[in-house]
């Protein structure tokens, strides 16, 4: 009986390692945008 909850737990704990142990960070580099100017009133006619 031992034996078995001995494997029990380890099954466990190794689920436990895979499931938790593989957190690797995918990082994704976005170009930004350029930044236009907004358009200026610079009198009637010009």
């Amino acid at each position: 009986m031992s034996k078995a909850i001995l494997f029990a737990a380890l099954v466990g704990f190794g689920g436990l390692v895979a499931a938790c142990g593989n957190t690797r960070d995918d990082y994704v580099v976005v170009q930004p945008e350029p930044i236009s100017t907004e358009p200026v009133f610079t009198g009637k006619y010009k």
